[in-house]
């Protein structure tokens, strides 16, 4: 079976028995060092995932490969050119971070260009985000929790063991609660092109490829259109698929705002102020088929603001619309409409 149909299978079993939302005194026994009495959001809407705290297991010893003038070699040759990356570049270190070895553990705790950072990919809300990890002066790391809100994954940091939403990195339990994660710029590319921008760069690779089926995708047909976000009971937006993608930028401070795929994809670039959004072909959904090579094409989308006649990358996400709409609730996600113009 695949992971998403175990996890679905356990979290009908348990709400089956009413015990699908916050169950505080059942988690003291498996986090004892974690402070329920300090929280931002309501602990009944974090809810079970399936899996047990760590059951999704980071990454915490990273191992790479290095590109020879763009060639792959090794384990890094069964990247498939169109196969999604999270690519991020700090002081001339760029690495790749494939979503095909992602999809198995959501989170790689690295340090890259001499900054601890913490990469993440979220596929229930198809969220691929990364964090600097020193919060305060203090470096954390981060594993998985096994528990979800809104769909989107709990972290939890294991010097604290306080619980992080990673949709936006704040910290909604425990003594950490209130503060946040700076987000670091990085793409949702191509292996192609990430190979093209930096052909001595760095590739993530399993630091045992027999653990997993790695290239393979255990959420096969989790983004089609008309599919339910899983342990999702909330509001869904207005007038678009909650499973269409939609690129998600923070315009200016504490304002974001949305712009469906589809509506991108059929402008080919799209300015919002200083704001400049492109996509192009040439990378493949993580979640359609039963490969990561083998689904259908989404596209490459890059996020910049021009400052001074000079284009440079911005944090910015491809989310699902019901995860922005939850999490950002009353900020606009423009659209195609039936007429093909702007919502």
């Amino acid at each position: 079976m695949t992971v998403l149909a175990v996890v679905a299978l356990v979290a009908q079993a348990i709400m089956a028995v009413g015990r699908g939302v916050a169950e505080p005194a059942s988690w003291r026994a498996e986090w004892p060092h974690t402070d329920f009495s300090q929280h931002t959001v309501p602990l009944q809407e974090i809810k079970s995932g399936g899996p047990r705290r760590d059951g999704i297991p980071s990454i915490d010893k990273p191992r790479f490969e290095r590109l020879n003038d763009g060639a792959a070699s090794g384990w890094a040759t069964r990247v498939g050119n169109a196969e999604p990356v999270i690519s991020l570049v700090i002081r001339d270190d760029a690495r790749a971070y494939p979503l095909s070895i992602l999809i198995w553990h959501e989170i790689v705790n690295d340090v890259v260009g001499g900054t601890p950072v913490t990469v993440t990919y979220c596929p229930l809300c198809n969220a691929s985000l990364v964090f600097e990890s020193t919060v305060e002066d203090r470096i954390l790391d981060f594993g998985t929790t096994g528990k979800l809100r809104n769909s989107d994954l709990v972290m939890y940091d294991r010097q604290t063991e306080s619980w992080w939403q990673q949709f936006g990195g704040d910290a909604i339990v425990g003594v950490m609660s209130g503060k946040h994660l700076r987000l670091v710029p990085s793409r949702l590319e191509s292996f192609g092109r990430f190979r093209q921008r930096f052909p001595q760069g760095q590739v993530l690779i399993p630091n045992d490829p027999a653990v997993r089926r790695y290239g393979t995708n255990p959420y096969a047909g989790y983004d089609a259109g008309g599919r339910q976000p899983f342990l999702y009971d909330g509001s869904l937006p207005h007038g678009i698929d909650p499973m269409e993608r939609v690129i998600a930028v923070e315009t200016r401070p504490s304002h974001y705002e949305a712009w469906s795929l589809p509506l991108l994809r059929e402008r080919g670039t799209i300015e919002a102020g200083d704001i400049v959004i492109k996509w192009e072909a040439g990378q493949t959904s993580a979640l359609d088929k039963g490969t990561i090579g083998g689904g259908r094409d989404i596209g490459n989308v890059v996020v910049q603001r021009q400052q001074d006649g000079r284009l440079s990358d911005i944090p910015y996400d491809l989310p699902f619309a019901f995860a922005f709409h939850a999490f950002r609730p009353g900020s606009p996600i423009h659209k195609r409409t039936p007429a093909g113009s702007e919502n």
